[in-house]
């Protein structure tokens, strides 16, 4: 399952917050959700999410939790892709680049280096 293949921007910041805080009652998400819609349009959207496989709930004394089916890692990531493909062509060197041309600190040695390793990596690789 694409971590957020048919998501309504709603329903994405729905899982922003549940990734955030790693599980939350409805009331919660409305809460932490900029210019909410109603609780029972946020209870909604949670089922819908549910339906889609991308969270599930546990009972908690009548109160539903819910939590994503799919790690941060792998949500950060779909994210990611989905920014570079849209904003930037689909280029990784484009993307890159303005990440690293707006950067407002320096870049740390170990962090350059970590960089380089993966850039060398992906060449061998053929990416």
């Amino acid at each position: 399952m694409s971590t957020d293949l048919h998501l309504s921007r709603r329903e994405r910041q729905i899982m922003d917050v549940l990734h955030a805080r790693g599980e939350a009652g409805a009331s919660e998400v409305l809460e932490a959700l900029p210019d909410p819609p109603s609780y029972s349009a946020v209870r909604a959207l949670l089922r819908i999410l549910e339906e889609k496989g991308h969270i599930s709930h546990r009972d908690d004394g009548g109160r539903y939790i819910y939590r994503p089916q799919v790690s941060h890692k792998a949500a950060s990531r779909s994210a990611l892709k989905r920014v570079v493909t849209t904003f930037f062509e689909g280029s990784v060197a484009q993307a890159m680049a303005a990440l690293l041309e707006t950067a407002d600190t320096e870049i740390p040695e170990p962090e350059v280096r970590r960089l380089r390793q993966i850039i060398d990596k992906a060449r061998k690789e053929g990416r």
